[in-house]
């Protein structure tokens, strides 16, 4: 709104002001009548004309200007703003505003509007106090500890259904489960091996660099196999698993929850717990042992590839080699930790989607929170895993 051009133009005349707005000049001042409907519909007609007229020469006499709402019938927020511009306009011309005339609920409108548009910068934050990082590092702590209660009060809802779930077997929802399988393990393929491979070709290189210095090199079978067998393949599964298919359940379960279609289920008379999580449970669990197998194969053969190639010992005596550096103790130590590590994924995902709110924005903290703690964990498992077969013997 242009308010201050015009300083050497004559005086608006009476006709050039839109129907609703006046200025009069008084001897105390400028006044600024308004009147009929100052509603959304008239706002953008009524801020075009004025923006056009020359108030500058209507106020270079004067050091105070009061706007009159008294004739004004309707007043929505539309009309507040423009009337908040209009002011700080003419505050703009050195002119000592005041608003007269309005109504209770007029000026209730404005003072709220006014509270929103008017609010003053933030002001820069200082870094915080010893006593104020204390005070949020417990907080966290209190927050933290109440997220595990309520993991632990759903794993033991989800075990309870699944419990009756293979006590009723008939019940269980087997052409969902077998999608899941599909969307969870086969879709998973291309990925997992990729990875397998390259972190066998990894391991290779990096343990073939440092024992040729020992003349030891043939022991970088030793080091890929017993590496791959035990720990990387399966745990590099279940990272890749956490990030595509935890993701996935704590994003649809929270659709589901911010559409109130889980609502709408209950309502139905059935469980969720049976027709959402049991399913994705069930169905991780069956599928993560076949896929931390092929990442144990594609493992090895991208170890053997790099040991081919950097020093020249051919497949033939990769596996002769690989034949005594690893028991089958080795392979079952990965494959063992399938299952758990499937448990622990669908668990936070499922978790984490019921725990979304009515809001869309939700659903991407939800999905944020399913892959760092699933992640977290299943390496904290997997240490807690490996100490403990260690200490058997195994």
């Amino acid at each position: 709104m242009s308010l201050g051009s015009g300083l050497n133009e004559e005086d608006p005349s009476a006709e050039d002001w839109p129907p609703g707005l006046t200025a009069v000049r008084e001897e105390a001042g400028l006044l600024i009548a308004c009147s009929g409907s100052w509603r959304t519909e008239r706002m953008e007609q009524l801020e075009r004309k004025t923006g056009q007229l020359k108030l500058a020469q209507l106020t270079k006499v004067s050091t105070t200007a009061r706007i009159d709402l008294a004739a004004v019938s309707r007043l929505d927020t539309a009309g507040v703003l423009f009337l908040i511009k209009l002011e700080q306009g003419l505050r703009q011309l050195d002119q000592e505003v005041r608003i007269e005339g309005a109504s209770q609920r007029q000026r209730q409108l404005i003072a709220a509007v006014r509270e929103h548009v008017c609010r003053p910068a933030a002001q820069p934050k200082y870094p915080p106090s010893p006593i104020a990082l204390l005070e949020r590092l417990g907080r966290g702590a209190f927050r933290m500890a109440d997220d595990a209660l309520l993991l632990l009060n759903f794993l033991g809802n989800t075990v309870a259904a699944l419990v009756l779930q293979l006590l009723r077997p008939w019940r269980i929802r087997w052409r969902a489960v077998v999608r899941h399988m599909e969307t969870a393990g086969l879709n998973a393929l291309p990925i997992v091996g990729l990875i397998s491979f390259l972190i066998g070709l990894v391991l290779a290189f990096q343990g073939a660099a440092q024992l040729q210095q020992f003349g030891a090199q043939i022991f970088t079978v030793n080091i890929v196999g017993i590496g791959v067998l035990r720990e990387m393949a399966i745990l590099l599964t279940a990272i890749i698993v956490a990030g595509r298919s935890g993701s996935a359940f704590a994003a649809q379960i929270g659709s589901m929850q911010v559409n109130e279609e889980i609502d709408a289920l209950r309502s139905l008379g059935l469980d969720p717990m049976e027709v959402l999580v049991l399913p994705r449970v069930l169905g991780l669990v069956a599928v993560m042992p076949f896929l931390a197998f092929y990442a144990n194969l594609m493992g090895l053969l991208g170890g053997a590839v790099m040991i081919d190639l950097v020093l020249g010992i051919p497949l033939r005596e990769f596996v002769a080699q690989l034949r005594q550096a690893v028991s089958p103790g080795d392979l079952f130590v990965g494959l063992i930790k399938a299952p758990p590590f499937a448990f622990l994924i669908a668990l936070v995902g499922c978790f984490e989607g019921f725990r979304v709110s009515r809001s869309a924005e939700a659903v991407g903290h939800a999905t944020t929170r399913a892959v760092v703690e699933g992640i977290f964990l299943v390496i904290v498992l997997d240490a807690l895993l490996s100490i403990f077969f260690q200490i058997i013997g195994i």
